[in-house]
């Protein structure tokens, strides 16, 4: 009688490891209340700027991403323009960040972004460039924009979005509660802020 022959199994067992791209790693959001994390970043003429330098004054950190629809709609709205010039005429700094990649969505080179702000008629204190990403991560900016507001102590006191519409329609933005405005209002006028936290919405930070 013949035997009947067995299918034979080999099994192959892999001694490497798979490798995958890890996410970006955001350190845990700054508290509100808490002092405001420190930066060191270039701006768009190569000189390092501090947040240490502004102590003293207001400091808004507004993180920008010129290709984002998000950011689209409050520039080509000049929504983002007017709290600019609002408040920078009152002694607060407004510094916008880039924290995306080379290569990456929304980045560019310091021509590029010269004429960006002035097609734009953005009128920020500064445009920082963080290429690397160190300082997003640091605020856990997860969105463009995603605005942060520090008083003249170095003290955060705002994190979040900067209204309360998570659209890319123009329209919706004379509707809007603007977060921003309503902070820096009251913390001018030495009264207690509104709001000290919200949500931000937008297209994600491209680390």
């Amino acid at each position: 009688m013949r035997q009947k022959r067995l299918p034979c199994i080999v099994l192959v067992v892999a001694t490497g490891l798979l490798l995958a791209t890890p996410a970006p790693q955001l350190t845990a959001a700054p508290a509100v209340g808490a002092n405001a994390p420190e930066l060191k970043l270039p701006d768009i003429d190569g000189k390092e700027r501090t947040l240490a330098e502004f102590r003293g004054r207001y400091v808004v950190l507004e993180w920008v991403n010129f290709a984002c629809p998000f950011v689209k709609k409050h520039y080509d709205s000049g929504n983002m323009q007017r709290l600019q010039q609002a408040f920078t005429a009152k002694n607060v700094v407004w510094i916008s960040i880039c924290s995306s990649a080379k290569e990456k969505q929304g980045y560019f080179v310091p021509d590029q972004i010269r004429s960006m702000l002035t097609e734009k008629k953005a009128v920020p204190s500064a445009y920082l460039i963080d290429q690397a990403g160190e300082v997003g991560k640091r605020y856990s900016a997860k969105t463009t924009p995603h605005i942060f507001i520090i008083d003249p102590n170095g003290i955060l006191i705002y994190a979040g979005a900067i209204d309360d519409k998570a659209s890319t329609d123009l329209a919706d933005i004379p509707k809007a509660k603007n977060f921003v405005r309503a902070v820096l209002d009251a913390a001018l006028a030495g009264e207690k802020v509104p709001v000290t936290s919200t949500t931000p919405y937008g297209c994600s930070v491209k680390y």
